[in-house]
């Protein structure tokens, strides 16, 4: 049953996109509407690529599309983890207005649902005349929910559908929208099919199948997030094994492993985890050089803007180890820090002969932008309040581009987290659940990029005007409180 599972899936990849209607309309915007594919890496740290100063893994390809492309240093993730990211990046709102802040799990499978009522991105994209297609991991709510994919505006889902079953490489099954696709040799204890490779396959279908007529393609990539999971038999991993040493074994807590009893969310052990991880990023690498030769080799790769980023910073679980690759570069904080190094991402936009070639650009952004931009590249208009202001001033080079009064962020876990971005100034308030006059912290980003030095005592009245900015920036969330 399984396996016929399976090959549904590849009779599906070979068909199902007939059924997008190429209209008339449809292909005369294929002149002026760009196609747009959205790459996401899951807790890539800033510093893990060859163009922002990474020395000890390989990413030619990314930092191709950077050299070709426009590079942005001043770029932000929508939170420092996965799903309250993902809906600053689907709504255009921060985390003190967007409906999801945190990761609240459903049992057994899936998160707490987008709702109904907001406005996505995919949604906007389908009101364009857009093909809608995501790949790769969701974490917005489970199938059936008003946070299904399919109820949020994707014409077509295909991977994890839940967050905590991404933390394994080797899953029993991907969600090929409402339907169960088991994976051949995969029972979450055996391992033969890696998910992440099927799931690039019907990315690339996605895109072929959809050459004639604008699209945009969601690809929330898996790696390379934990566990740390590589083929040891690959040259890749040849390379980075050798290059790297004798070190040290992760060894998973009783139950996490693979076999009798594990659990599902947990880790695996890794013998070589520099290795590993070096070796996904360089997959990541690989699966990004994969999308742009499919765009050259049906010709469509001109009239299509790529955009990858990071959810979020690097992660330390499964035996990661990002200061041995400097992951966060110069920044301090990792994975659920509102520190620099726990939200900032290596933006990199690129589309020939629209965004110049080799151009670097420190405008101040987050993923909220990303919204009003794809908007005015697709010719829509938006009917809903967002935080986000368009780029595309930035990215053509046309125009006066809008700057943001404030960048805010907050996260709900550890005691509840809030930060501001305003100019060169960055405020930090830790444990602010249960503490009605939580200290501050106040930093230079210019002077002070790695936030070493907190100035509040030296600057009362802007710490003044960061607390106005806080209390403006929150808006109550009953699901996902941040106050106590």
């Amino acid at each position: 049953m399984k396996n016929s599972h399976f090959i549904q899936l590849v009779f599906f990849l070979t068909i199902c996109w007939d059924v997008y209607p190429i209209t008339t309309d449809r292909q005369i915007n294929k002149s002026v509407k760009p196609n747009i594919i959205f790459i996401l890496a899951d807790d890539l740290g800033y510093g893990d690529l060859g163009v922002t100063g990474q020395t000890k893994i390989e990413t030619p390809n990314l930092d191709k599309l950077a050299r070709e492309g426009m590079l942005f240093t001043n770029h932000y993730s929508g939170a420092t983890v996965c799903a309250p990211s993902r809906a600053a990046l689907m709504t255009g709102l921060h985390t003190g207005h967007t409906p999801i802040r945190g990761n609240k799990e459903i049992q057994p499978e899936g998160q707490h649902p987008m709702p109904d009522s907001v406005l996505t991105l995919p949604k906007m994209m389908k009101r364009a005349g857009y093909a809608t297609g995501a790949f790769g991991k969701w974490g917005l709510g489970f199938v059936g929910t008003s946070g299904d994919p399919i109820n949020q505006g994707f014409d077509q889902f295909f991977g994890y559908n839940c967050q905590r079953y991404a933390h394994r490489y080797f899953p029993e099954y991907l969600w090929l929208n409402s339907e169960k696709v088991f994976l051949p040799g995969n029972d979450w204890t055996n391992k033969a099919t890696f998910a992440p490779d099927v799931i690039q396959k019907a990315a690339l279908e996605f895109i072929e199948a959809n050459s004639g007529n604008p699209f945009f393609m969601y690809v929330p990539m898996v790696i390379p997030h934990a566990e740390l999971a590589a083929d040891e038999e690959s040259p890749i991993f040849k390379k980075y094994r050798e290059r790297f040493g004798d070190e040290r074994e992760f060894v998973a807590p009783a139950g996490w492993d693979y076999g009798p009893g594990i659990n599902i969310p947990g880790y695996q052990s890794v013998k070589h985890p520099r290795a590993t991880y070096a070796t996904m990023v360089e997959k990541l690498d690989a699966h990004v050089g994969e999308i742009i030769a499919k765009l050259e080799v049906l010709g469509i790769r001109e009239n299509t803007i790529i955009v990858f980023a990071s959810d979020n910073g690097p992660h330390q679980e499964g035996g990661n180890d990002p200061d041995f690759f400097d992951s966060n570069g110069i920044y301090r904080g990792y994975k659920r820090d509102l520190y620099e190094g726990g939200i900032k991402t290596s933006l990199i936009a690129n589309w020939p002969r629209k965004i110049k070639a080799g151009s670097v650009s420190d405008h101040v952004s987050a993923f909220w932008d990303l919204m009003p931009t794809f908007a005015e590249l697709a010719g829509v208009s938006i009917d809903a309040e967002l935080d986000g202001i368009s780029m595309v001033p930035t990215l053509l080079g046309e125009g006066r581009q809008v700057q943001h009064e404030y960048l805010y962020w907050e996260f709900v876990e550890q005691g509840g987290k809030q930060a501001i971005r305003m100019g060169d100034w960055k405020a930090v308030r830790l444990n602010v659940k249960n503490n009605p006059n939580p200290t501050m912290e106040i930093f230079n980003l210019r002077d002070d990029p790695s936030e070493t030095k907190n100035l509040a005592d030296q600057y009362p009245d802007l710490v003044s005007e960061f607390n106005r900015r806080f209390a403006e920036a929150h808006r109550p969330n009953a699901v996902f409180p941040l106050f106590e």
